[in-house]
């Protein structure tokens, strides 16, 4: 999450210079997918790309870029707090996602805690239209659903498949879809805008490395929880950086929101340490 924040502060920044996002999620794509290939030639490691999944790669590269261009396209639109505030909706769609794709038994102590994250969402939001557009709040809430179904995808994906070679798939697939979006939009840069370019692309490598292992090991909901730390980096960022802080409701709506998350981590840690001891008990019920 740490991670998470780094790339999303260089996507607020690209934009305030006014680089094309199509191009900026290229490079988001294409310079991880070349680090992961340069780094396994030179350890004459290639074969670990090797695949039986290639079209499961490809519906996941598909979504999950799709999906970016609302995940970093929402701070361009919102402040870094705001748009991570709407992010915290993803461990109530990844609930429910996983109740839908991989039949999680969900009960009332998540379902409610889903309840009590939109509630405080819905306080976030408030009547302020000019602090938060619709069109900022649609896109934000839109990516958090994006992530959860990403989520969801590398779960599968990560039974099967190592970190290195969903990352690897995604990056190289990515940008080969962006690519004729970043012809057409690219342009020549300052040394500092390329800067921010490889900032995007260093730390959204290390971004998704760990967050495909952290989803190989962990469930879906109790990883994404931790989704709730960025809250701390973003309000800090989008002071050091831009003089912006969270208004009054979002301090009042951010406490429902973390209070959902943590009663989901419990329930997951709860369930995870009880399924050794008693088989005939699911390992994801309430």
């Amino acid at each position: 999450m740490v991670a998470m924040s780094f790339m999303l502060l260089f996507s607020k920044l690209t934009g305030t210079y006014g680089l094309p996002l199509p191009e900026t999620l290229f490079w988001r794509q294409m310079l991880p997918a070349l680090g992961i290939l340069g780094w396994l030639g030179l350890h004459g490691e290639l074969g670990r790309l090797k695949t039986q999944r290639f079209w499961v790669h490809l519906r996941r590269a598909f979504i999950g870029t799709a999906g970016m261009f609302t995940t970093l396209g929402v701070v361009r639109i919102l402040p870094l707090a705001e748009a991570t505030i709407l992010s915290f909706t993803t461990p109530m769609f990844a609930v429910v996602l996983a109740a839908v794709f991989l039949r999680e038994a969900v009960g009332p102590w998540r379902w409610g805690a889903v309840l009590l994250g939109l509630v405080g969402v819905l306080v976030i939001v408030g009547p302020d239209r000019a602090h938060m557009p619709v069109l900022g709040v649609a896109v934000g809430l839109t990516a958090a659903f994006s992530v959860a179904l990403v989520s969801i995808q590398l779960r599968d994906l990560g039974r099967t498949e190592e970190p290195l070679t969903v990352v690897f798939y995604f990056s190289a697939l990515g940008a080969l879809m962006l690519l004729p979006g970043a012809v057409v939009t690219g342009g020549a840069h300052t040394r500092f805008e390329w800067m921010l370019l490889a900032g995007i692309g260093a730390t959204g490598l290390v971004t998704q490395l760990l967050l495909t292992a952290a989803l190989r090991y962990g469930s879906v909901a109790s990883v994404i929880v931790m989704d709730y730390s960025q809250l701390i980096w973003s309000t800090l960022w989008g002071f050091l950086f831009f003089q912006q802080l969270p208004p009054a409701t979002s301090w009042l709506g951010a406490p429902l929101i973390i209070t959902a998350g943590l009663v989901i981590a419990w329930r997951e840690h709860v369930l995870h340490r009880r399924a050794p001891i008693d088989p005939a008990i699911p390992m994801n019920a309430d």
